[in-house]
């Protein structure tokens, strides 16, 4: 199967990739390439598949046969170890100007293998100002053969002067029969699980499979989802909160405890702990311990992001529950994203109003941004979980 295959629900997409890969070969082989450009913005909503598509996208540019699926090129590319595709994740909550600068150092390179000299960038909204600006000089100078491939979720998310440089690929979110179709053939997930994940996760399709495949991310949805009832006064509000948070943590811990150690060992042996020898470690103490410490700050930003990503799994999670409320109180002929919780769903919306259920998306929604904007966790989700609260009769 070539990599376009595991894009799911992304036709029109595909379709554009596929006739880039094909003016990219022209190119190689002396002729126009029209069609082909030097820097693309692939965008769309979180789990559309963002950088699966600048991955299948990255292989079908190296591949002899744009993309099979089956070649050592294409095997080098999905599992990461491709000399000419450089891949950046940012791991903390931004990119830096440096980072940005060796980056473009990096990609003003030739191809190893002769074909293309590609940078993919998951997460290019992460960049800073500065990181941007830097990253704007090698797109608009680049090198014959190099290929950059951002992706954001929108186009918005970069600065103008760089998306206005690149041809944007808008992905959408597939349908939930076409992600519960992924999981049941590709996954093995009997079909009732596959259709509940696929609705629970709408459209996420990483989402999707973690549910279906993980009992404990089922069950701290279940959690999630058991908010709204359990609001009867303010110490139910301050203990929900407090859980929602305690368990984003320890996600974060979770994630990162085993890499930090592991990442924390190999720099210091790199910088020569356990060595022996008169005046070895000197000189390369003194280097070690600022790499160490900009190790530990790398380290600090990534738990954040980390418990700041889980947390707002969690909050989209409440933003789905009471868009099916709205949904129900309204009448509207949808698919519920909680078809699970039905009867919670349609008890809440007799027992409330519209204006209530927009005034509890509203408050959800504004906790998302304090998070974003690094208000203290605890208090921003404590000020929304009283503001869910059901409202005291007049």
């Amino acid at each position: 199967m070539s990599f376009f295959g595991d894009l799911v629900g992304q036709d029109r997409a595909v379709a554009v990739l596929r006739q880039a890969a094909a003016a990219a070969a022209e190119a190689l082989a002396g002729g126009r390439g029209a069609g082909m450009t030097h820097a693309w913005l692939f965008t769309g909503p979180p789990g559309s598949g963002r950088s699966n598509a600048a991955k299948a996208f990255a292989a079908s540019l190296l591949c002899p046969d744009q993309g099979c699926g089956h070649c050592d090129a294409c095997h080098q590319v999905d599992v990461g170890s491709h000399p000419d595709v450089t891949w950046v994740r940012p791991e903390g909550l931004s990119y830096s100007a440096r980072q940005t600068r060796e980056l473009v150092l990096k990609g003003a390179g030739a191809p190893t293998l002769g074909r293309w000299r590609i940078m993919l960038f998951e997460d290019a909204d992460r960049a800073t100002e500065a990181a941007a600006n830097a990253l704007l000089k090698a797109i608009e100078e680049p090198p014959p053969r190099t290929v950059w491939l951002l992706c954001a979720p929108s186009p918005d998310d970069m600065i103008i002067t760089i998306r206005s440089r690149c041809r944007v690929i808008t992905l959408s979110t597939p349908s939930t029969e076409a992600v519960a179709h992924v999981l049941a053939t590709r996954d093995g997930v009997a079909p009732d699980m596959a259709l509940f994940a696929a609705r629970a996760a709408q459209g996420h399709i990483g989402r999707a499979r973690r549910l279906a495949l993980d009992e404990e991310v089922r069950r701290r949805r279940e959690d999630v989802l058991s908010i709204p009832r359990s609001l009867s006064g303010v110490g139910d509000c301050i203990t929900a909160a407090e859980r929602l948070v305690k368990t984003s943590t320890e996600d974060a811990d979770a994630a990162t405890t085993a890499l930090n150690e592991v990442e924390t060992t190999e720099l210091r042996q790199v910088y020569g702990e356990g060595s022996s020898g008169k005046g070895l470690n000197k000189g390369l103490v003194r280097g070690g311990a600022g790499a160490l410490k900009e190790l530990e700050t790398m380290q600090k930003s990534r738990a954040t992001r980390i418990k700041r990503d889980s947390l707002d799994i969690a909050l989209l999670d409440l933003v789905a529950f009471y868009r099916d409320v709205l949904a129900v109180q309204f009448g509207a002929r949808i698919e519920l994203a909680n078809e699970d919780r039905r009867h919670e769903v349609e008890a809440l919306a007799r027992s409330s109003t519209p204006e209530d259920t927009l005034r509890r998306t509203n408050a959800i929604m504004q906790c998302r941004e304090r998070l974003t904007a690094n208000v203290n966790p605890q208090i921003a989700v404590e000020a929304m979980t009283l503001a869910l609260r059901a409202p005291t009769p007049a």
